[in-house]
């Protein structure tokens, strides 16, 4: 996580303005709960799913930002039956535009990856 350091142009000696990747972060994390069919990301030790997706957490982004412009990872889990191409399409369009629009930032590339399906009733678990 890096931070921005950026002046305008036309601050006359005021002062400039920094965006904390953290902060980036948060505002991707929020705006993604903005869709719908998606959820949580499953979390994995060593590349290996443990437990399943948390559907109850917004996704996990992190951010790299550097001058004026960032770059976002998002991992997260799109609701079955939803096409996992448009619905990330979806999310990358959403991304792009809304995290730009909030942070001030030249947002360059969104990576996504989908760490799960999730049905779209939750399952519950009962012993027989």
């Amino acid at each position: 996580m890096t931070t921005m350091t950026a002046a305008a142009p036309d601050t006359d000696g005021r002062g400039g303005l920094t965006v904390a990747g953290g902060a980036v972060e948060r505002i991707a994390a929020q705006a993604i709960t903005e869709l719908d069919g998606i959820g949580g990301a499953a979390s994995r030790v060593l590349g290996i799913a443990v437990g399943g997706e948390d559907l109850g957490q917004g996704a996990k982004v992190s951010a790299n930002v550097t001058g004026s412009t960032a770059t976002l990872d998002v991992r997260l889990s799109v609701k079955y039956p939803l096409s996992v191409r448009a619905t990330t399409e979806t999310a990358r369009e959403h991304l792009l535009r809304r995290v730009g629009e909030l942070s001030g930032l030249t947002i360059t590339r969104v990576d996504i990856t989908v760490t799960a399906l999730h049905s779209a009733e939750a399952e519950t678990r009962r012993v027989r």
